[in-house]
């Protein structure tokens, strides 16, 4: 499936019965399942096992290539949400299957596309752009209005007042609930932020300073201790 969003809309949250690979085409796109985010850059892909409930944000613009696959097909791929690297040849592969529509079993070609295509995804590198968000009511209106707002100055005390919470009830949700404590959580938040704006048309210093960084070498360190790489290399795959 093929299909073009404007900024701002909402696939509401549903589920499949068979998988759905979601590839950002064009745009950046926020995926939601399984109580966690993935904010996905283009030239990447979240992958959604059949019968996960899982909703789409359309941050800008947003081109989306949709390939779903048979649960008796999977037989590379995690039982559970991931994202993933998009290689030069698994896009290839992804318009193809698209532009087609529908692979046949009798059809040898459509056969090799879909050995091929599968062998490809399962090996896929992934991505670390993936947050756990709190369950808690409390810790959840914390935390959109943190991925919404990446670079605002508020202070704990006064994000936990309009959450509706302590500072001290709000640190304890955010790390039973999400396995980090809310400062790791917070820089998480801009970090993924600031990932997904990387690309040929936005530079590091752009996107550190869009997700708050007030200096690019202090940005620069973070994303690297968080995700293993330099902000530039990651650019570069996004190329």
């Amino acid at each position: 499936m093929a299909a073009t969003y404007y900024g701002g809309h909402h696939v509401a949250r549903h589920s499949h019965q068979w998988g759905q690979l979601i590839y950002a085409a064009r745009g950046v796109m926020r995926v939601e399942a399984d109580a966690a985010v993935w904010i996905v850059p283009p030239a990447r892909a979240v992958w959604v096992p059949a019968a996960v409930s899982h909703e789409i944000f359309a941050r800008g613009e947003f081109a989306m290539r949709s390939v779903y696959i048979a649960p008796g097909c999977a037989w590379t791929l995690l039982g559970k949400c991931v994202g993933v690297e998009v290689s030069p040849l698994l896009r290839e592969l992804i318009l193809r299957i698209v532009e087609l529509g529908f692979l046949e079993a009798e059809n040898r070609e459509h056969q090799a596309l879909l050995d091929l295509f599968l062998i490809s995804l399962g090996g896929a590198e992934r991505l670390p752009t993936r947050l756990v968000l709190p369950r808690d009511r409390r810790g959840r209106c914390a935390a959109e209005r943190l991925m919404t707002e990446p670079s605002l100055a508020i202070s704990l005390p006064e994000l936990a007042r309009l959450s509706g919470a302590s500072s001290r009830t709000l640190q304890r949700i955010f790390l039973e609930e999400t396995g980090l404590g809310f400062a790791e959580w917070r820089q998480r938040a801009r970090l993924t932020h600031a990932a997904s704006l990387l690309s040929p048309s936005c530079s590091v210093t752009e996107a550190g300073l869009d997700a708050g960084y007030a200096s690019t070498s202090a940005f620069i360190a973070a994303f690297g201790r968080a995700f293993g790489c330099t902000p530039a290399a990651f650019r570069a795959r996004a190329g």
